[in-house]
């Protein structure tokens, strides 16, 4: 098939796709609020904590003991 053909049979089909789809969106799901809650609380707690404590930096290594 020619390209240019496949290409305007793609812009056909994309347009009736989009007149048939529907205009609302649906009601957002449970489990995506509860998702965004957390994400909500985890921010506020991060955020809301007291002076921040310097961080341990990266672990030292332990010399491995030999048999």
């Amino acid at each position: 098939m020619h390209a240019d053909i496949h290409l305007a049979l793609h812009h056909v089909r994309a347009a009736e796709l989009h007149r048939t789809a529907p205009t609302r969106r649906p009601a957002p799901r449970f489990r995506d609020q509860l998702g965004w809650t957390l994400v909500e609380l985890g921010l506020r707690l991060v955020s809301s904590s007291g002076p921040s404590r310097p961080s341990q930096g990266p672990a030292t290594r332990q010399p491995c003991p030999t048999a």
